[in-house]
């Protein structure tokens, strides 16, 4: 029963992201098969389903486009091509354990990211919804070509595209386990048929081409594998961001998800895809919660989808060709609203107006430029955020808490006290080449503005990691302190990898293992200045 809800919504969301993509409907569902058998093979997740996926279809729709226009290579064995290399690069993510790459894209880019896929596919949706022929070129001529046209619109099509938008959104509402596209989609098919509506501008599939898929590598050669090379690490590193995020979405009972596990399913899954003709695929979010809901435990549900979903490929080409590209595409209407992240947008506001200039950047990237350029800016600037939240980690004083052995970030909000000649501070990151140079001068300055001071407590809970680079600071650092005639003193030093550091750089040994302590009231204790006495 699971397989059979997940059939019916699979149906219409796989034939609607093929015409995203310009492919023919019934390729959507090849791509279907192909991914569910090839996860089912070889995935972990017993519930991720994996097929088309209207995140990625328009990156690399547009990238094969450019290449098909000039001559470069035909289109359709190009999509075959290129999903075999995103396969290829999935399986080795998975084989050399690369899970940690999935989260390359921090949730603000990602959410910007999936914001400027929607416009895209409401764009290139726009013609059929408004019975217009579908535009050509860059997203300026098609806005070109929708505003010139903009007194051809036909109410048939309108009406048809919106309802079914509206009916898919309003079963989502009520219960996500119904196949709310299917039933529009027969709904509309069926109007279609007995109203005539063709005749008032409703464009329907025609006839749609029958055959079984006969596995195949598609022709290539050096030079058209170097030139699809860029869109595939593009179009895997997305696939792995969509793997990572479902597998720990819906995580087994017995633990974590086996996210490098996955990363070979979805691998094999476009293997598949593209030797059976077809085009990358990808896991799918939604997808993935309907089979949650509907109760599946095993990949026998996507299985048994893939059967029926064959089964319509097969022998419904008449059931197929009947449907209006305007019901198509308000699925596909349907997805993107699905897609953009509203809540995510207005919970940014407020809290991190920051993190919201980057989600709403990385949207307006990817829909005024060519998409995989924007995609491509888009995993940069989720990395430079990284890089530069890391830099602007800060050296923090601590206090001592009064009536206790705890010492604590200096606030406001709570009073704590300092001794004589002693400071403690902290490093809340990891120490790398990064924030070095940042943390040796923080440092020296504190030291500079205390002249008095004759012990300098680093607490290091959080110091993870060291590099090289850091290690040589560090260790310039306390040479630099001693000079001064402070000395210098490790506290909370947890981390294992920081430890093992430390010793492999030499800062063990610089320091001396009494240097070195397991909390920082036990290193001023140890090493604080005898107080002095009043004077009479």
């Amino acid at each position: 029963m699971a397989g059979i809800t997940l059939a019916a919504i699979a149906i219409p969301e796989q034939m609607a992201t093929a015409r995203l993509g310009g492919f023919a409907p019934q390729l959507g569902l090849v791509a279907f098969v192909a991914g569910s058998l090839g996860f089912a093979a070889f995935g972990s997740s017993r519930q991720l389903s994996a097929g088309a996926d209207s995140t990625i279809t328009p990156i690399f729709a547009g990238g094969l486009a450019a290449l098909a226009a000039t001559g470069a290579a035909a289109y359709g064995p190009s999509a075959a091509l290129l999903a075999i290399m995103v396969g290829l690069l999935l399986v080795m993510a998975g084989l050399l354990r690369l899970g940690w790459m999935g989260d390359l894209l921090s949730k603000p880019v990602l959410t910007g990211f999936l914001a400027g896929i929607a416009l895209h596919i409401v764009l290139s949706q726009a013609p059929a919804v408004l019975g217009l022929p579908e535009g050509q070129g860059d997203i300026y001529q098609r806005l070109e070509s929708l505003s010139a046209q903009a007194r051809a619109i036909r109410l048939a099509p309108l009406a048809i595209g919106l309802g079914v938008f509206a009916v898919t959104l309003l079963f989502e509402k009520l219960n996500p386990r119904l196949p709310g596209a299917l039933i529009a989609l027969v709904a509309a098919t069926i109007l279609t048929g007995v109203f005539k509506l063709e005749s008032h501008g409703v464009a329907v599939l025609g006839h749609v081409a029958v055959s079984t898929p006969v596995l195949d590598f598609p022709p290539a050669s050096l030079g058209q594998i170097l030139r699809l090379f860029s869109l595939a690490v593009v179009i895997a590193l997305v696939v792995m961001v969509q793997t990572a995020a479902t597998s720990r979405a819906f995580p087994p009972d017995n633990g974590d998800p086996d996210v490098n596990r996955d990363y070979l399913g979805v691998g094999a899954a476009g293997l598949l895809a593209g030797l059976a003709g077809a085009f990358p695929v990808n896991a799918s979010p939604p997808r993935t919660a309907v089979v949650f809901q509907a109760g599946g435990q095993s990949q026998l549900c996507s299985l048994a989808a893939a059967g029926l979903v064959a089964a319509l490929a097969l022998f419904g080409a008449g059931l197929i060709g009947g449907a209006p590209t305007a019901a198509l595409a308000g699925v596909l209407l349907f997805v993107a609203q699905r897609i953009f992240r509203l809540k995510v947008f207005v919970g940014l506001i407020g809290p991190s107006p920051a993190e919201f200039g980057l989600a709403a950047l990385t949207a307006l990237l990817i829909f005024l430029l060519p998409i995989q350029t924007g995609v491509a800016i888009g995993v940069f600037l989720s990395l430079a955020h990284g890089v530069f939240t890391t830099t602007r980690t800060k050296l923090i004083a601590f206090e001592h808490m009064p009536g206790g052995t705890i010492w604590w970030p200096a606030s406001p909000s709570r009073s704590g006290e300092l001794l004589p000649g002693v400071m403690v501070m902290g490093f809340q990151a990891p120490l790398s080449f990064l924030n070095a140079y940042a943390f040796r001068r923080a440092v020296l300055n504190a030291l500079a503005g205390a002249p008095g001071a004759r012990l300098f407590v680093l607490e290091a809970g959080s110091m993870v990691e060291l590099d090289y680079t850091a290690s040589e600071v560090l260790l310039e650092v306390i040479e630099d302190a001693r000079k001064t005639g402070v000395d210098f003193a490790v506290a909370r030093l947890e981390s294992v990898r920081a430890q093992a550091a430390f010793d492999r750089f030499g800062i063990t040994a610089q320091l001396g293992p009494d240097h070195i302590f397991q909390s920082v009231d036990s290193a001023v204790r140890a090493l604080a200045p005898p107080r002095q006495a009043p004077a009479p």
